[in-house]
């Protein structure tokens, strides 16, 4: 306790700050990267003449009242007020469109990643790029505007994402992190900077409109971890902390997107490694060694913090039609009479799992609550299906339901690692489906057929990445990279538990994985005709 509170007097702590989409989280670490008070905020987007949006009083709210708690955390732990600290860095949901005039006002509501309302500038782009641009990427908002013939483009002076707003009114500064700044425009892996020549066609694209600007003068500039990124100013100080007390001269590092900052709190940053997270949507992040040979729908192009091209599968749908399912059987169980405790329930029933047949004893199901790209299906339509042949019973049913809650990510994993020939060493997994130890973990790790690890670490999240981050920036030696300092000073010594695929699992989850993608002709019938 008293080296903790040395710590924090002596502004030795540093804080990591993460805007996520349902909570605003800031965790203060100490010089061991391990969190020492949080503080956070419940939030929600609200959509507003068909834009899903926040207002920039829900933003400024957020982090004043996250930061709020932060301090009193400390205060009621340590008995200190939050004076100094040693470095900050900011965090905030990917993408999206934040654009600004010359005197800095906000030119229209903040549209965020989840708004798809730019299908048409996103396929032109792609076409005009060979390089997949998706809806949610702030070059297809800005394009898409300019397609509307929107009057605000030409007033344009600064577009940025929300991580990058929060850190310019803050230190003054116009930059990004180049792993957030991957999902605003492609980035060239050589340069670490946005593709020249991809930015040279767009302006090229655009000419005739006679904007008075060019891309790159309206880009923020990108910055690679460890970089300083400026400094917190005495005005961003107050905005941060309306009591006074913090200081201001604050090192502040490059603001990062969420994939980012879930890349360095899963030590998945160098080449050959990746991360999976699965709770109610499920994506994979996999660095990748070489450019991609095809452009493919399925496959975003990011990057690291530091630079490094990844290859990030998402799905919408994981884990939520599987709790319902749970759910069920909960009700079933209270109906005579029976108290559950869910995580003995969750246990139970995945744990159940384990005892079916290799490939689900042919049941399927879909858990889509909502469309899925990956798969072309436009509307959920959550269904469970099976011949009479099938060998239906318990074990299976759940197995099914667990493998099909992986089944879109396996469609685009396949595709990274079948068609692409990606070497990946091991996986890390992270999010509720890999809390009933060794269930989600092996089903995984069939469905990749790779290694899969799973860290008690890896539950601290963004804004523990976040700080993880901010840390490196303050704290690096001379020529040390991200990965070296997240293996030797983080993570060292916590290699997590690790399982290896079971062929039997693997060659079950091939047989699931065709009649998945044979059955999706099922999953369309049900979006035409149940309404």
């Amino acid at each position: 306790m008293s080296s903790i509170k040395e710590t924090i007097e002596n502004g030795r702590a540093v804080l990591g700050l993460e805007f996520g989409s349902t909570r605003i989280k800031a965790v203060l670490v100490d010089e061991t990267h391990t969190p020492i008070a949080s503080g956070d905020h419940e939030w929600e987007n609200r959509l507003e003449n068909g834009i899903w949006t926040y207002s920039l009083d829900d933003i400024w709210n957020g982090l004043r009242d996250s930061y709020r708690k932060l301090a009193a955390d400390v205060k009621e732990k340590y008995g200190i007020e939050l004076k100094r600290i040693g470095a900050i860095g900011f965090s905030a949901m990917m993408h999206g469109y934040m654009a600004f005039d010359n005197e800095g006002k906000l030119l229209v509501p903040f549209r965020t990643w989840r708004n798809g309302i730019t299908g048409q500038a996103a396929e032109a782009l792609t076409e005009l790029f060979q390089y997949n641009i998706p809806q949610r990427w702030s070059i297809s908002h800005l394009y898409q505007a300019i397609l509307n013939e929107e009057e605000h483009v030409k007033n344009v002076a600064f577009f940025t994402t929300l991580a990058g707003y929060i850190h310019w009114q803050l230190t003054g500064q116009k930059v990004l992190g180049v792993g957030d700044a991957s999902g605003m425009f492609p980035i060239d892996p050589k340069t670490k900077d946005y593709d020249a020549d991809m930015v040279e066609k767009f302006d090229t694209l655009i000419a005739d409109k006679g904007f008075p600007w060019k891309l790159r003068d309206i880009l923020p500039k990108a910055l690679t971890a460890g970089e300083n990124a400026g400094t917190l100013t005495e005005e961003g100080a107050r905005l941060l902390d309306e009591s006074g007390i913090l200081s201001a001269g604050v090192p502040v590092c490059p603001p990062e997107g969420d994939a980012g900052t879930g890349m360095a709190a899963t030590n998945s940053v160098k080449k050959r490694t990746g991360n999976v997270s699965a709770g109610t949507s499920v994506f994979a992040m996999i660095v990748l060694e070489h450019e991609l040979k095809k452009v493919y729908p399925e496959i975003d192009l990011v990057t690291t913090p530091d630079g490094s091209l990844v290859g990030m599968v998402h799905a919408n749908n994981c884990t939520s039609d599987l709790n319902a399912w749970v759910g069920l059987f909960r009700e079933f169980a209270e109906s005579f009479g029976i108290d559950v405790d869910m995580n003995k329930l969750f246990g139970t029933l995945y744990n159940k799992a384990l005892e079916g047949d290799a490939d689900c004893g042919g049941l399927l199901s879909y858990g889509y609550l909502s469309g899925e790209n990956i798969t072309g299906v436009e509307e959920g339509r959550p269904l469970f299906v099976r011949s009479p042949k099938s060998s239906f019973n318990l074990s299976n049913f759940m197995r099914a339901h667990l493998f099909t809650a992986l089944g879109a990510l396996k469609v685009g994993m396949d595709i990274l690692l079948k068609e692409e020939k990606v070497e990946i060493d091991e996986i890390l997994g992270h999010g509720g489906l890999f809390k009933t130890k060794g269930v989600g973990q092996g089903i995984l790790a069939a469905a990749i057929n790779t290694p899969v690890s799973v860290m008690e670490t890896a539950g601290e999240g963004g804004p523990w990445g976040m700080a993880l981050l901010a840390s490196y920036m303050l704290n690096k030696k001379e020529g040390e990279t991200l990965a070296d300092y997240l293996a030797d000073k983080v993570f060292a010594g916590n290699k997590g538990s690790k399982m290896d695929p079971n062929p039997k699992d693997v060659e079950g989850f091939e047989v699931f994985a065709r009649r998945y993608v044979k059955g999706i002709a099922i999953e369309k019938a049900a979006l035409e005709n149940l309404v």
